[in-house]
């Protein structure tokens, strides 16, 4: 998968650490004198490496090991040197061939330690437990040092327990017509999978976001640049949308003074009304500081951004943090993910998971494979301690030796997205998207999401509306998410968790509000039928004394008047409606469906109107702007005797006097 670049690199680059060495390094092996030819042949070499020329000194190394077969920093630079190439299987022959001449690790600790690293870099767990063992011999047991091999220990053998136990996936190119630029990685998608946009690498080194929209007879159509108002001569990645794909959040670094920011690297947002999109904003102090702000998340509906940072107050290096935005659209102070997420080393690239509670991310820290993992660790809010859950790796062969940068799985838990590295002898050639199945394991785990997609318009003019969509768990009467459509198009996306019972409302300043119930308690894997998504266009009915509306979200015991505690989310809904409306009065009308004595029905029609009217008047509304009347069955809404019939008959409807 792919190793992140300039707007999401993660830590300095191995091979530049091996150049520091390089040039510090003069004698570090106790080697028998050697010739004058062979001293003068290692001196030209390192002269030349330390100009950088690293291939022209390999010759010098070479014939210097020639001269004198014994000379181990000879050996050791020439090692060095094949990895600075790219060439670890010939950096290996030569480290082996100093542990060959002297195998006391005391004495060829370099070369025990960059035998042991080039092993778990190329995933040969097995050959590596026995050099970082004999090497261990050489540490106090709790001497950093010491700490250090036992950390490449556990990865070894992490890593032979994943290799013995792969996980089941086919990796597979998304599509040919994708592959526009050097490289493309970092893919996002909206909640209904037909709008993609990743990050292309130029020739010339410059990142862009790109998108891409499914063709209507299937595949994906040729990418496009995002936007001229994103993109500049400065580098643009590691994007993030909200599930309408309306509200998209980037990073930018500044290199040119093109763009200006808080530090090198920054979080920008910009959102999209119709097809256009907005001049970036910067998201200013309390998200960017002086340190590195990069790899943004965003929440469904763009309320939560989860980032990583370096500032102070992480638990480690590059830390997940996560900032929630208030209705007026602020960002709030950031707060540290903290333990067990985070550890005292790097995470990188967190993506949110459409439900709001399975957090994806690499990490350098937890149990792995080598270099970055990908975890899932999932946020469960009723537990007894509710928190984060100790992250699990997404096993073999989703992870390997090499780092993994990303992943994005789709709302519906089935796909997965990332970028895979090609390489040739060693060396990146491109970086394209892939795209799998995700395990039935991992599916299990990650609660899938339907998700509503339509257009809100006047009732009578048919104009597309500027409206907002809050969906509420009525069980716990808190907003689980809350999206407005384009101010152009009336269009929206909304998501629907599984496993639970919502209310949903769709409202604009001068309308009646419509409320929708959905009751996705027993729904929790595709299977089910969750994450197909469902089309509903809703019209909403202006303020006049001809407009009512159904309310769906009012629950009774059968044949009882009492309203259950799960009403209480309408109720206040339609408490706030009338405060906002202070003059508007109303009528509350029962209904009942046709089983029952007509006198009965009649009777428990009125009774649950009235008591409709008497809790809005608790909420501090005014019983002179309220009538209750009871109808029984005598106006059903629809004919018939089915128990969908029978279930949208008995109802109570509101409407404007």
């Amino acid at each position: 998968m792919h190793n992140a670049r300039c707007t999401m690199s993660k830590h300095v680059n191995w091979l530049s650490i091996l150049f520091i060495v390089y040039c510090t390094l003069y004698i570090v092996h106790s080697s028998p004198a050697q010739s004058k030819r062979a001293q003068d042949l290692y001196q030209q070499g390192v002269t030349l490496f330390r100009e950088r020329k690293p291939n022209e000194a390999i010759p010098f190394f070479q014939q210097a090991v020639k001269e004198s077969p014994t000379y181990l920093d000879a050996h050791m630079q020439l090692g060095m040197a094949y990895e600075y190439t790219r060439k670890p299987e010939q950096a290996l022959g030569a480290y082996k061939q100093i542990i060959a001449l002297q195998p006391n690790p005391a004495v060829a600790g370099q070369a025990y330690q960059q035998t042991a690293s080039i092993l778990l870099r190329l995933g040969r767990y097995a050959e590596a437990i026995p050099v970082l063992e004999a090497y261990s011999h050489n540490f106090a047991p709790q001497s950093s040092k010491a700490k250090q091999i036992q950390r490449g220990l556990a990865t070894a053998r992490f890593g032979m327990d994943a290799l013995a136990h792969p996980v089941s996936v086919q990796p597979k190119p998304l599509a040919e017509s994708l592959n526009v630029g050097q490289s493309q990685y970092f893919p996002v998608l909206t909640a209904d999978e037909q709008t993609i946009v990743f990050t292309m690498l130029k020739p010339e080194g410059d990142e862009d976001l790109m998108t891409a929209n499914q063709a209507s007879e299937g595949g994906w159509q040729a990418p496009t640049p995002l936007s001229a108002n994103i993109s500049t001569p400065d580098n643009e990645g590691t994007a993030t949308l909200s599930a309408d794909g309306r509200l998209l959040v980037f990073t930018a670094c500044q290199s040119s003074g093109t763009r200006q920011g808080f530090g090198s690297c920054d979080l920008f947002s910009s959102q999209k009304t119709g097809d256009a999109w907005s001049v970036p904003q910067n998201l200013g102090p309390v998200i960017n500081t002086r340190y590195y702000e990069s790899q943004p998340s965003l929440s469904a509906d763009g309320r939560q951004l989860y980032f990583i940072s370096d500032r102070p107050g992480g638990i480690g290096k590059r830390d997940i943090w996560r900032s929630d935005r208030d209705a007026q659209g602020n960002w709030g102070e950031p707060v540290n993910l903290g333990q067990p997420v985070n550890t005292v080393f790097d995470e990188a690239s967190p993506f949110m998971h459409a439900n709001g509670q399975a957090l994806f991310f690499a990490s350098d820290g937890h149990p792995g494979m080598g270099g970055y993992d990908l975890f899932l660790s999932r946020f469960r809010p009723d537990s007894l301690r509710a928190g984060w859950s100790v992250p699990q790796n997404l096993g073999y062969p989703i992870n390997s030796s090499e780092d993994q940068a990303s992943l994005f799985v789709s709302a519906n838990g089935s796909k997965a997205y990332y970028s895979f590295e090609e390489q040739k002898d060693g060396v990146s050639q491109r970086s394209r998207i892939y795209t799998f199945d995700l395990p039935t394991a991992l599916r299990e785990q990650v609660r899938p999401v339907n998700y509503l997609k339509g257009l809100v318009t006047d009732a009578r003019s048919r104009k597309p509306l500027n409206a907002s969509i809050d969906l509420i768990d009525v069980r716990t009467n808190q907003v689980v998410s809350r999206v407005k459509t384009d101010e152009q198009t009336g269009q929206y996306v909304a998501v629907l968790p599984a496993g639970g019972e919502y209310a949903l409302y769709v409202s604009a300043p001068g309308y009646l509000f419509k409320s929708l119930a959905f009751n996705y308690t027993d729904k929790l894997t595709t299977e089910t039928g969750m994450g197909k998504g469902m089309a509903l266009d809703a019209t909403l009915e202006p303020i006049s004394n001809t407009s009512k509306e159904t309310l769906n979200n009012l629950f009774f015991e059968s044949g009882r008047y009492e309203l259950s505690t799960k009403s209480r989310t309408e109720l206040e809904r339609l408490a706030e409606f009338l405060k906002v409306n202070p003059t508007t009065k109303i009528e509350i009308a029962g209904h009942t469906d046709d089983r029952g004595e007509a006198a009965a029905n009649l009777e428990l029609s009125r009774r649950r109107a009235a008591a409709v009217v008497g809790y809005l008047a608790q909420m501090g509304i005014d019983p002179a702007r309220m009538k209750s009347v009871g109808y029984g069955k005598t106006r059903p809404a629809v004919a018939g005797t089915s128990d969908e019939a029978r279930q949208r008959n008995r109802r109570i409807e509101w409407r404007v006097l």
